[in-house]
C-alpha cells in the first residue's frame, strides 16, 4: 500500500510547485483590489426604477465594456439599486469612467445635411422657431450634392463632392441627449466627434435600427488601414439592408446618447448597391484606438436604463499599501506562532502541518492569480486577505482534529503505524462535515451579501475547498508514510512519538 500513498504525495507536491512556477513564469501575480491598490470608485444610479433582469442586463454590458478596453482587475456590482465601478491600479481610470459613462441607447439615422457649431442669436434678433428647417438643396447630402464616384487608383478608392454645412442651423441649439431617443422617429441636430465625419453638428433623420441589433463588433487591420467589422442579427440585418439602399452613397450617422460616433459613406467603392448580408465593415482612416472604441461603442453601447454618476472617489496607493501591509503582518505574526506552536506540540506532525500550509499557500496563489488574469478579473481585496486568514485556522484544525484522533488511538494501546491509517478514516468524517458547514456558509454569505463581504465569503470558500484537496491527498499519505517510519516515530527530539505523548511503536 505504500506506492499509492507515495504518488498522491508527490502528485499534490507537483501539482502545487508545478502551478506556482507556471504563474510565476507568465508573470502573473494576484490583482489587488481598489483598497489595496488604490484607485477609482464610481457609483451610478439608474434614471428610473429596474427590474433585478435590466440591472445584470446594464452590469454585464459595463463590464463588457470595460474588459474590452483591455482593463483588468475592475469589479462592476450593484449596491442599493446603484450601479458600483471599481477601478484599482489604473494609470487613466478617467478615461475609463467615460467609457463607462457612453450608457445611452444607439440609434442609426441618414445624415440629411452637416451644420456649424452653435452660435448664440444676436441680440434684438429672433429665436429660432421650436422645429428645426428643413436642410437648404443646396447643402443636402444627397447622391447628386455629393457625387460619390469609385476609382481605384485613389487611396480611399473613391471620390466626393465636400457639401457644406448649412449655416441656417447655427441658431439652433443642439437636440438634448436625454431626448434624443425619445426623438427617434423625428429628425434631430447632434453634435458629432471630431473622428465621426460628422463635424461639428449634423442634420439627421429618423432612426431606421437600434443598436440592439448588434450581435458583435470587432477592430481588424485589412489593406494597412484599421476597420471595424459589424456582425448584425437577422432582424437587424434585414433594416440595415433597407437603410443602407435607401442612401445609397450617402452618409448613415450612428448616433450613441445624442453624440455622432461614425457617419460612413455607404459602398463608396461600388456603382451599384448590393447587399451587407449580416455582415457590415466601416472604415474612414481611423486609428488603432479610434477603431477599437468604435467596436466597443457598437458592441455594447445600448443599456437598458440611463445612468446618472452620483459620486466618485479617489482611493490613494499609499493607503492601499498600508492596509496591505497591515494585513499582512498581522497574517504573518499569526501564522508562524500557529507553527511554533504545532511544531513545539506535536513535534515532526508540526512539520507536516507546515509542509501543508506551504502547499495550500502555493495552490492558493497560483488560483488567486490565474483567476486574476482570466475573464473573470479577480481582485484581492482586504475583505479577501482577511477571509485567508481567517481559512489557515481552518485548515489548521483539519491537522490537530487528525492528530488528536491519532494520539487517541496510540494512547488505547494501538501502534502509531497502525494508528495512522485507522485515526485518518474517523478524523477525515469530521474534516469533511466541518469543511462542508463552512462551504455551505461561504456560499450563503456570497450569493445574499454585496460589495467586499462578498470577496471575504469567496476567499474563504476558495481555501476551504483546498483544505479538503490538501487533507486528503497530502496530509493523509505524509502522516502515514512517516508513522511507518521508525527513525522519525522514535526520534529522540522531534519524533513523533513524542509530539503523541506514547511511547514510540512502528512495527
Amino acid at each position: 500500500m505504500r506506492r499509492p500513498l507515495v504518488i498522491s504525495l508527490a502528485a499534490s507536491i507537483v501539482i502545487a510547485i508545478g502551478a506556482l512556477a507556471a504563474t510565476l513564469g507568465a508573470g502573473w501575480s494576484p490583482l489587488l483590489g481598489l483598497d489595496l491598490a488604490g484607485g477609482s470608485q464610481v457609483v451610478y444610479a439608474p434614471a428610473h426604477k429596474i427590474s433585478t433582469g435590466e440591472m445584470n442586463t446594464t452590469i454585464s454590458i459595463i463590464r463588457n465594456r470595460i474588459d474590452g478596453a483591455g482593463v483588468s482587475g475592475a469589479q462592476v456590482d450593484s449596491q442599493g439599486g446603484n450601479v458600483v465601478v471599481q477601478l484599482p491600479n489604473i494609470k487613466d481610470p478617467q478615461a475609463v469612467i467615460n467609457l463607462v459613462g457612453t450608457t445611452a441607447q444607439m440609434l442609426f439615422r441618414p445624415v440629411l445635411c452637416n451644420a456649424p457649431a452653435y452660435t448664440k442669436p444676436a441680440k434684438g434678433a429672433p429665436a429660432p422657431g421650436a422645429s428645426l428647417p428643413a436642410c437648404g438643396a443646396q447643402y443636402q447630402l444627397t447622391q447628386a450634392n455629393l457625387a460619390v464616384t469609385p476609382n481605384s487608383s485613389l487611396a480611399a478608392g473613391y471620390s466626393a463632392n465636400s457639401v457644406p454645412a448649412d449655416p441656417a442651423y447655427g441658431p439652433f441649439p443642439s437636440t438634448a441627449p436625454d431626448a434624443d431617443y425619445a426623438q427617434r422617429n423625428a429628425t434631430v441636430l447632434l453634435p458629432g466627434t471630431a473622428s465621426s465625419g460628422c463635424s461639428p453638428r449634423c442634420v439627421l433623420g429618423p432612426a431606421a435600427l437600434t443598436g440592439n441589433e448588434i450581435a458583435s463588433a470587432q477592430a481588424s487591420f485589412v489593406n494597412s488601414q484599421w476597420v471595424v467589422d459589424l456582425t448584425l442579427k437577422s432582424s437587424g440585418a434585414s433594416a440595415w439592408n433597407a437603410l443602407a439602399a435607401k442612401y445609397f452613397h450617402q452618409e448613415i450617422g450612428i448616433d450613441l446618447g445624442g453624440t455622432v460616433i461614425s457617419a460612413p459613406l455607404t459602398q463608396p467603392t461600388q456603382s451599384s448597391f448590393t447587399s451587407f448580408g449580416s455582415n457590415v465593415q466601416i472604415s474612414g482612416g481611423f486609428t488603432q484606438t479610434q477603431a477599437k472604441n468604435l467596436a466597443l461603442d457598437l458592441t455594447y453601447g445600448a443599456l437598458p436604463v440611463k445612468l446618472n454618476q452620483l459620486n466618485k472617489e479617489i482611493v490613494t496607493p499609499s493607503l492601499g499599501k498600508s492596509s496591505l501591509r497591515a494585513g499582512l503582518a498581522a497574517g504573518i505574526g499569526g501564522l508562524v506562532l500557529v507553527l511554533l506552536y504545532t511544531i513545539v506540540y506535536y513535534r515532526a506532525l508540526g512539520v507536516v502541518v507546515v509542509s501543508g500550509l506551504v502547499v495550500t499557500g502555493g495552490l492558493l496563489w497560483a488560483i488567486i492569480s490565474a483567476l486574476g488574469h482570466s475573464g473573470l478579473g479577480l481582485t484581492l481585496d482586504l475583505a479577501g486577505v482577511t477571509g485567508l486568514i481567517v481559512s489557515v485556522g481552518i485548515t489548521v484544525d483539519s491537522y490537530i482534529v487528525y492528530f488528536e484522533r491519532l494520539k487517541d488511538d496510540a494512547r488505547a494501546g494501538r501502534s502509531i503505524r497502525t494508528s495512522v491509517d485507522r485515526s485518518f478514516k474517523g478524523a477525515f468524517r469530521t474534516v469533511l462535515a466541518a469543511d462542508t458547514v463552512s462551504l455551505a456558509a461561504a456560499i450563503v454569505l456570497y450569493v445574499l451579501s454585496v460589495g467586499t463581504v462578498r470577496g471575504f465569503a469567496f476567499f474563504l470558500g476558495l481555501s476551504t475547498l483546498l483544505d479538503i484537496f490538501t487533507t486528503y491527498f497530502f496530509t493523509r499519505p505524509m502522516v502515514i508514510l512517516l508513522g511507518r517510519s521508525r527513525t522519525v516515530t522514535e526520534a529522540r527530539h522531534l519524533g513523533i512519538a513524542r509530539g503523541l505523548a506514547v511511547e514510540g511503536d512502528a512495527r
